[in-house]
């Protein structure tokens, strides 16, 4: 069964190739990356003055290097040519300053500055194309950074002077060890050390609902009295949901529970090959629109905050608009962590996402019914390769040194499926055409846009998220006709959100818009906005405590005479789904 945003002549030979040769590119479309490719290639060649700007930079450079070298040959104190990025850390030591090697990063980062200007600000190359030849063009020069080899990292090369070189031999054991493992389709080692419902995910509570998509937590309270409002978390479907409920000492669930509110969680179902026809109808119907319902039954007559997580929180702010729309009240509030509502900014994941690689992607996931956890992580990983790729290559392997296991690095280990017709649906509906900004995103038989939403939003950014940009989860501001309130934490995709009182070195932004106020620009903002040191949890929870009425008696777990009894204890069976 096809759905409606599949072409209508695809022929099964193209798909069965196609799906076989997304085996070997890790899901990457050849077509898109030569289409870009020879996008900037045609152009550049047509381009004299930029070919000769390329060459007077690479003159002056070399120069500035060659002085550069004499300056530190002759023990002279001299000023580098370049300095890393702020977010670059591979040559930071000392060792790194002294030659051979200060020749060796200085050679390697001024030719990744030239390659940069080489692929970027060619007249007449689309944003999309300069963007992805760019990014292939860092990829390909951060293979061969002299960080990552023992003869041109002096700190590798200190280490195996004075063990002996046994950072070699533990090296080589960790490479054996994790390639058995992930022949074997193994976890990584560590991981074992977080078992679901053991170790992680132990808040108290039962699954109160379960459909053929979602299980419903509800978690048990912790004091006598509770607000009368519940809060119902919708996390994303790519990540099991107990990422926001690990250790005890940084689950956001236990905070909330502690902090005197009635919690309720979605637990999305791992998707097979038999769910291959859900779409995304489906988990606005099946997921949160049964969700909602479920809550409301068990705790009667009163609205609902509705929390949203990553592409979680972008499936919950289309169903807030539904309902705002066809004027259900329903909710009390909406909180949005770090999920978009626009998608015109949507970060460096749209570099893999244009006509070309979702049409690939789509004939990998009909070969299989699903995308694959592989095709995922892997996509994630290159975004951020230094850190996730590079950087665990030659800590693990040159230096010989396992980094120790942690509850955010098991649960990422522990990643999910999409289905094909929703993960289609979601690509092309949301970051190829931004249906949902725009105006022309349909539930049931209308339109449903975040201007549609009812109820007060607060909205959570976290400054180097690299899969939802702080700047584009703000455009909520721009789009919401309600009193928003904005936060900024410091931190990425998920250590920016995963951010109990306790941890160190957290700082965050706050201010709130009324609805009537004009917008002001993301750059603006950050201007006049005080940075307050600390976690952010505790200022949305005082949000939640003023959007919320007095404390009374909490409700029972569960309601079997409206149809939701307890069914099992949390976690529940989904999130144990392999």
């Amino acid at each position: 069964m096809e759905h409606p945003t599949t072409p209508k002549h695809v022929f099964p030979i193209d798909r069965f190739l196609h799906a076989g040769e997304a085996r070997l590119t890790a899901g990457l479309s050849p077509s898109s990356a030569l289409s870009a490719y020879l996008d900037w290639a045609a152009h550049l060649a047509n381009s004299p003055g930029k070919i000769g700007e390329l060459f007077e930079k690479a003159f002056r450079k070399s120069l500035k290097f060659n002085a550069h070298v004499g300056e530190a040959l002759l023990e002279k104190e001299g000023t580098p040519c370049i300095e890393p990025l702020a977010q670059d850390n591979r040559f930071r030591g000392e060792d790194w300053r002294r030659p051979p090697y200060i020749f060796y990063y200085q050679a390697f980062l001024l030719l990744q500055q030239w390659w940069h200007n080489a692929t970027t600000s060619v007249e007449g190359v689309s944003d999309h194309h300069q963007d992805v030849v760019a990014f292939c063009a860092r990829q390909f020069l951060d293979v061969f950074a002299p960080s990552n080899f023992l003869l041109t990292n002096p700190e590798a090369l200190k280490i195996t002077l004075e063990s002996g070189g046994m950072n070699l031999v533990r090296g080589a054991q960790n490479f054996f060890e994790d390639w058995a493992r992930a022949a074997l389709q193994k976890p990584p080692l560590g991981t074992e050390n977080f078992r679901v419902g053991k170790d992680v995910a132990i808040t108290p509570g039962k699954v109160v609902y379960r459909n053929n998509l979602i299980e419903v937590i509800q978690y048990a309270p912790s004091g006598k009295t509770v607000h009368p409002e519940p809060v119902l978390i919708v996390p994303a479907w790519i990540m099991k949901y107990y990422i926001l409920d690990l250790s005890p000492h940084n689950s956001l669930v236990k905070y909330l529970v502690d902090g005197g509110h009635t919690v309720f969680m979605i637990s999305w179902k791992n998707p097979h090959e038999e769910d291959r026809n859900l779409g995304m109808d489906d988990y606005i119907d099946g997921g949160v629109t049964a969700a909602l319902a479920a809550v409301r039954a068990i705790v009667p007559e009163e609205k609902v905050h509705a929390v949203g997580y990553c592409i979680g929180g972008t499936l919950l702010s289309i169903a807030a608009a539904a309902l705002g729309r066809d004027g259900e009240d329903r909710l009390k509030s909406m909180t949005l962590f770090a999920a978009q509502t626009d998608f015109t900014e949507a970060g460096e994941l749209m570099l893999f996402i244009d006509q070309s690689q979702i049409a690939y992607l789509e004939d990998l996931m009909w070969d299989k019914g699903y995308l694959d956890t592989k095709q995922m992580t892997g996509a994630f990983q290159m975004l951020r390769s230094n850190d996730l790729i590079w950087s665990r290559i030659v800590h693990e392997y040159l230096l010989g040194n396992r980094r120790a296991m942690i509850d955010l690095m098991a649960w990422n280990a522990d990643a999910t499926r999409m289905p094909y017709r929703m993960h289609s649906e979601y690509l092309r509906k949301l970051f190829l055409k931004n249906a949902f900004a725009e105006g022309h995103y349909y539930v049931g038989d209308k339109p449903a846009t975040p201007s549609d939403i009812r109820v007060p939003i607060f909205a959570v950014g976290a400054e180097k998220d690299h899969v939802a940009p702080w700047k584009s989860v703000y455009k909520i501001n721009f789009f919401a006709d309600v009193e928003v309130t904005f936060l900024l934490t410091s931190g990425g995709h998920n250590a920016g959100i995963i951010s109990p009182p306790d941890h160190p070195r957290r700082h965050h932004r706050i201010a709130t818009k009324p609805g009537c106020d004009p917008y002001i620009s993301p750059e603006d903002w950050i201007e006049t906005t005080e940075e307050h040191p600390g976690s952010w949890w505790p200022a949305w929870q005082a949000w939640l405590v003023k959007h919320s009425g007095a404390r009374r008696k909490p409700p029972a777990m569960g309601k079997a005479e409206a149809g939701y009894p307890p069914l099992c204890d949390a976690p529940g069976t989904y999130v144990l789904m392999e």
